[in-house]
């Protein structure tokens, strides 16, 4: 006789996909549970904002664009070209004294000239000689090499190489980018002997791509500081981060133009701690106030969309001459759709399926949460003698490919209208897709066996008979397991003293399904291994051959 499948909870969850029977009743304490939440760990997978910003690609080359205020320096090098009443093109250095020398002009003094006014400078000292027909053109070929010091909250600190023109990005790339945990995007300082030159907030630089160019000198220091305000945006944003904050407080409508809510975004939830306690506000995302309503350092904000169905969209495939397609009323049956359906001759009713992509999601959850304990426990399974480790070791790659090529089957997402459901009382969820299946007298016959294939159903015929006219098992049947798929989405498993049962239904369309023989090292993952080959069977109606 027919013995239920030994598996656990979770796998036969997985297979039912959504059982529409009544739900086991739990008995639930009627006393109000404690509402103190103890937090202990206050790291998060939420990304700082900005950390994308350095990843080597502004260490990797050096500024060497036109910046109009860069003054010449000493060390600069200079393309300089004369033509007309006399021919030069020649790189000059500027010298320790801050001049460069022209054949027949002698010394020009050029250090600390910007450099839009350069050529000016120049035209004005060799007019002095030539004073017609000479033109003059000189650019800045190479600026003055300096060593910067880069420190404060950064990844590697020290002192590192460039060029006068850099920015401070090329430097904070040298030193590996701001530690995201600990140092600050808003303020970032240029020191020279002793005095703050300017502050930097990258923000800006992030946000509108403004970032003033500044010349640098050797010896002078780039400084970190440490991060001080931050609050955590979540949910329906373009830029779900941790934002740093210049002050304690900023308003909800500063921090938005950050976030980027997306377009279907409509509440704003915002979790205050307020000392030992955690408050909870709750705000329409076109709210004029949000320019007054504050959020402080430590908050969570999290951008939602709070809507709630109005009409559902539902799809009809198979055996039918109606519409594919229907907009319902949210709430809607499963009956609402057939008692409407102009259905064909070759309609099979009695296997209608229900396919439903939150089913399709949670089994998917499941097989891959499954893969995830099998993958630990061929990794950590250990070895008694060397040689049992080599042969454990060839096993563990052979598996492991096997939970790769595992990891790309997709669940179907069937949910199982089980014997005496009213079907029609069944409701419908968005994206819904009900199929008809034809009327069919074929039986699958697929798995384990030497000839896959479709045979024509023999009301006399047992599950052993199917098998034989397959071609019979590719290993002994004594070592086989054995799925009778239905249709519907409800499944038996038949003992090996059941193959010739003539007792055992077998439906129209029904699937024989003769899973391989598992065999490791190890009981326990062969045991897992069993269990995954069962899921991936009743969720997908597929076979990862080991």
């Amino acid at each position: 006789m027919l013995s239920p499948l030994n598996l656990k909870p979770s796998l036969l969850a997985l297979g039912l996909g959504m059982l529409l029977q009544p739900a086991l009743a739990l008995e639930i304490s009627q006393e109000a549970a404690p509402v103190r939440k103890v937090i202990t760990d206050t790291q998060t997978q939420d990304p700082v904002f900005g950390n994308w910003l350095f990843r080597g690609e502004f260490a990797r080359e050096s500024f060497n664009g036109f910046n109009p205020d860069y003054r010449i320096a000493i060390g600069d090098r200079l393309q300089v070209q004369l033509w007309g009443g006399v021919e030069f093109d020649q790189p000059l250095t500027v010298d320790h004294q801050g001049n460069i020398f022209l054949p027949k002009v002698g010394p020009i003094k050029v250090a600390g000239v910007r450099n839009e006014q350069l050529n000016d400078t120049l035209l004005g000292a060799i007019t002095t000689v030539y004073q017609k027909n000479v033109s003059v053109y000189a650019t800045l070929d190479v600026s003055q090499p300096v060593k910067i010091f880069v420190t404060g909250f950064v990844k590697q600190p020290g002192l590192f190489a460039g060029q006068s023109g850099d920015s401070i990005l090329y430097f904070l790339d040298k030193a590996g980018g701001i530690s995201p945990e600990r140092g600050s995007y808003l303020d970032v300082a240029l020191k020279r002997n002793g005095q703050t030159l300017r502050h930097y907030n990258l923000y800006q630089f992030l946000v509108n791509g403004t970032l003033l160019p500044t010349q640098l000198r050797d010896g002078d220091i780039i400084v970190v500081a440490p991060l001080r305000y931050q609050t955590t945006v979540r949910g329906k944003v373009a830029n779900a981060n941790k934002f740093e904050l210049s002050k304690p407080h900023v308003t909800l409508a500063e921090l938005m133009q950050m976030a980027r809510p997306d377009p279907d975004a409509t509440h704003i939830r915002v979790s205050r701690n307020q000392g030992e306690d955690i408050r909870m506000d709750y705000y329409p995302i076109n709210d004029q106030q949000l320019n007054s309503k504050m959020v402080s350092s430590g908050d969570t904000v999290e951008v939602i969309a709070d809507k709630r169905y109005a009409s559902i969209a539902v799809r009809v495939e198979g055996e039918h001459d109606s519409a594919q397609e229907y907009v319902l009323k949210y709430g809607a049956r499963l009956g609402d759709i057939l008692n409407g359906l102009k259905l064909t001759q070759d309609a099979d009713l009695s296997a209608i399926q229900l396919y439903r992509e939150s089913v399709k999601v949670r089994q998917k959850e499941m097989l891959q949460s499954s893969l995830k304990a099998l993958e630990a426990g061929i990794l950590t399974a250990r070895s008694s003698s060397e040689g049992e480790a080599k042969l454990r070791n060839s096993e563990a790659q052979l598996l492991m490919q096997w939970v790769d090529r595992a990891k790309d089957i997709q669940p179907n997402g069937q949910v199982v209208l089980a014997n005496g459901t009213n079907m029609e009382d069944v409701r419908l969820e968005p994206g819904d897709v009900i199929r008809i299946p034809r009327q069919t007298n074929l039986i699958m016959v697929h798995g384990d066996v030497m000839f896959p294939n479709a045979i024509l159903m023999d009301s006399k015929r047992t599950v052993a008979d199917y098998i034989n006219l397959a071609g019979g098992f590719t290993q002994k049947a004594s070592n086989s397991r054995i799925l009778l798929l239905h249709r519907d989405g409800t499944f038996s498993q038949i003992e090996k003293g059941d193959l010739d049962n003539k007792e055992i239904a077998i439906k129209p369309g029904d699937e024989i399904f003769v899973l391989p023989q598992v065999d490791t090292k190890s009981l326990q993952i062969t045991k897992d291994i069993t269990e995954v080959l069962y899921q991936i069977a009743i969720s997908a109606r597929a076979l990862v051959l080991l």
